[in-house]
């Protein structure tokens, strides 16, 4: 009976130490298995942290080199070699952001990135800023404009401000080159768009001895101009950039630059423009007999912008431009009645009414004219008798300004 005991106990002893051992056993490879987990997810989290620093690296790079190109408004820079040639040959223009182009003779030129068709000329150009182009400037290094490869559109400076093309004849030998170029017909205005201008060249006392190809003009918002160039017809001529015309970049936004002998240019205040809103109505309350020189409309209804004047029966056109007119009368009694507007002193249309008997008949004549500032228009009673009281409104004189019109 012990010795059952003893076997039974040691069966047990036996069975809990191989219990023991497999709970330990699965507990250890269980935290293998969390272990392995964390390590897996610690090299993902690990390599994401990587990608970002390299993105945030890149990003850093294209944002220093963005904030280098932003002064240049999308040009190519100068090349190096270049930019040392033309401050060589050029006063006062060290740097240009634009590339360009060397000729045959050493004479720069500089091409238009980007001429696409559709971007406006006024805010896609090259600068050209050379100084030796002025129309004082003359030199032993002649310059030859038909040997630069010459792309797109440009705009003249001269030592950093906006300059423009002579109008007129310039002296041989300037602009530094032998025969200069000017522009015939004059620059356009805003409104004009790109327009078409002839170049002549100055030689052998003929101003237009050389007949270079046209080339285009255009006006733009702010005092200056943009061209395209081409390829003068020989060699030596090279495009004039005018001196005199240095003023005009001091111009206000409400300013032109004018000359009258285009030599001499000023900044002159441009005209206010002037609404199409003028516009009166008036009538004369009584009856009306014989021959009255100006008709005294007394009673106004409208008069807007002022330029009807009750005291004269005057209307006086405040601006130039296209304006109608109508006047009426109401025959009171047999016969003829003659009622005639007058256009600076000259009778032009008349209001005829002829009735027999006691009857009455009413007649309204309108009349279009151009009319320059300050013309003055009323309406004269040459004949018979008008009728009318305080609230028939039928001896009546108005007007409108349909459009204002430069004459």
């Amino acid at each position: 009976m012990l010795s059952l005991c003893i076997q039974v106990f040691a069966v047990l002893v036996v069975c809990a130490a191989d219990t023991d051992n497999r709970d330990i056993s699965y507990t250890f490879r269980a935290w293998d298995m969390v272990d392995q987990r964390l390590q897996e997810q610690l090299a993902v989290v690990y390599k994401e942290m990587e990608s970002l620093k390299h993105e945030q690296v890149v990003m850093k790079q294209k944002q220093e080199a963005l904030s280098q190109a932003l002064p240049y408004c999308s040009q190519k820079p100068i090349d190096t070699d270049v930019e040392m040639n033309l401050t060589s040959l050029q006063t006062g223009s060290s740097h240009l952001p634009y590339t360009l182009t060397q000729g045959e003779d050493g004479v720069e030129g500089s091409g238009e990135v980007d001429s696409g068709a559709d971007l406006d000329p006024c805010f896609h150009y090259t600068v050209l800023d050379q100084a030796w182009r002025a129309t004082n400037y003359s030199t032993k290094n002649v310059a030859c404009d038909n040997r630069v490869q010459w792309k797109g559109w440009y705009r003249l400076f001269y030592r950093g401000k906006t300059i423009q093309m002579p109008e007129r004849c310039v002296r041989k030998e300037m602009c530094g080159t032998h025969a200069p170029l000017w522009l015939v017909g004059g620059h356009p205005r805003v409104r004009d768009g790109v327009v078409t201008r002839k170049v002549c060249g100055h030689w052998r006392d003929n101003c237009c001895l050389f007949k270079s190809p046209p080339i285009q003009v255009k006006a733009c918002r702010g005092n200056y101009y943009v061209y395209k160039f081409v390829k003068p017809v020989a060699c030596h001529l090279a495009y004039c950039a005018d001196i005199n015309t240095l003023v005009c970049g001091k111009c206000k936004k409400s300013e032109s630059c004018v000359s009258r002998d285009k030599i001499t240019w000023l900044c002159e205040k441009n005209p206010m423009r002037v609404k199409a809103n003028i516009h009166f109505f008036a009538t004369y309350p009584a009856n009306i007999s014989g021959k009255v020189n100006k008709i005294v409309y007394r009673k106004v209804y409208v008069n807007q912008g002022g330029a009807f004047d009750s005291r004269s029966g005057i209307f006086r056109a405040p601006v130039s431009g296209v304006y109608q007119f109508f006047f009426s009368t109401q025959t009171g009694g047999s016969g003829q009645t003659n009622l005639w507007l007058v256009v600076n002193n000259y009778w032009v249309a008349m209001s005829h009414s002829n009735v027999q008997g006691s009857n009455s008949v009413g007649n309204l004549s309108t009349y279009m004219t151009t009319l320059r500032k300050g013309a003055t228009v009323y309406v004269t009673h040459n004949s018979g008798r008008s009728w009318a009281n305080s609230a028939s409104n039928t001896i009546a004189f108005g007007g409108s300004l349909l459009m204002v019109r430069k004459i």
